[in-house]
């Protein structure tokens, strides 16, 4: 994806507009929490107009101001929203690993474009939403804030940011404790192959922050696809293996899948809701998985 800005297609700000950034605790107090902010959406009390966009439902539309004017404007509301959102983003030189298939799509642009739908998901309720790039020796953050100015920030920081290096290492995550606040929304985004990664997220479950981990992976991973003789490496290690793929598909998919299960018991110990993203799939699937009903839609 390189330096240019990270937009949404059409069909994914739609299937943005079905879910809503909301919490366990706000789910089981029935509210929306103890520090409200102004969220727009299909609400109660008048809030303003805005262009229609394919998705939104016809019932939201004012058809005395398209007799007026002839064009498509639809009623927005305003509701009760306190979610703050920390996105926590694996810069490390792991995640700039893409397919064979698609060299330019690595796990950083994915999770560079995830993180934007959440911005957007969180722009459209009025929340703040606020980032950290965990790369060693730098750690890149924005504290959460709302508004198109917060967005344009994004846009410029996220432009900027390379995979590169290794997982910070407690030093650098320091500034990290005294950010993210209790009943704070942090959303994963790495590869999870870091011990130190792990780590940081059970750490901050434990200290009561909903935590939610998207794994992302690449297809190769996945399938392992390889025939014929290949060097694998580890980009941040640097440590190779020269081996046959297709002699080594069987055994590196039964350990592959053994270490994810092991993740995924470890995870759902510590509380965290957690999901896999493939690089071929639709990129707002993880957020349909956490904050929809029934996944994503057709």
């Amino acid at each position: 994806m390189g330096r240019t800005p990270l937009t949404l297609p059409p069909e994914i700000r739609s299937r943005l507009r079905r879910l809503a950034l909301r919490t366990r605790r706000d789910l089981g107090s029935g509210g929306f929490g103890m520090h409200p902010s102004r969220n727009k959406g299909a609400g109660l009390e008048f809030a303003q107009y805005r262009a229609y966009e394919p998705g939104d439902e016809p019932r939201r539309i004012d058809w005395k101001l398209f007799a007026r004017s002839d064009k498509f404007f639809v009623r927005e509301a305003e509701q009760e929203s306190p979610v703050a959102v920390w996105l926590l983003i694996d810069a490390s030189a792991s995640m700039a690993q893409a397919d064979r298939a698609r060299p330019d799509w690595s796990r950083l642009d994915a999770a560079k474009l995830l993180a934007r739908c959440v911005a957007e998901l969180a722009l459209m309720q009025g929340d703040r939403f606020g980032w950290i790039a965990l790369q060693q020796g730098a750690l890149a953050l924005a504290e959460p804030r709302g508004g198109r100015a917060q967005l344009d920030r994004f846009q410029i920081d996220f432009a900027q940011l390379d995979a590169g290096g290794t997982f910070p290492d407690a030093a650098t995550l320091a500034p990290l404790w005294e950010r993210i606040a209790p009943h704070d929304l942090v959303i994963f985004l790495s590869d999870c192959f870091d011990e130190g990664g792990i780590a940081l997220i059970e750490r901050l479950a434990k200290a009561g922050r909903e935590v939610l981990a998207v794994q992302m992976l690449t297809v190769e991973e996945r399938d392992f696809p390889f025939d014929g003789g290949y060097r694998f490496r580890d980009q941040e290690s640097g440590a190779a293996l020269i081996g046959d793929g297709k002699g080594l598909r069987s055994a590196f998919l039964a350990r592959f899948a053994a270490a994810r299960a092991e993740l995924d018991a470890r995870l759902d110990k510590a509380g965290i809701r957690h999901t896999a993203y493939v690089l071929d799939e639709a990129i707002d699937r993880p957020l349909h998985s956490f904050f929809g009903r029934g996944g994503l839609p057709a």
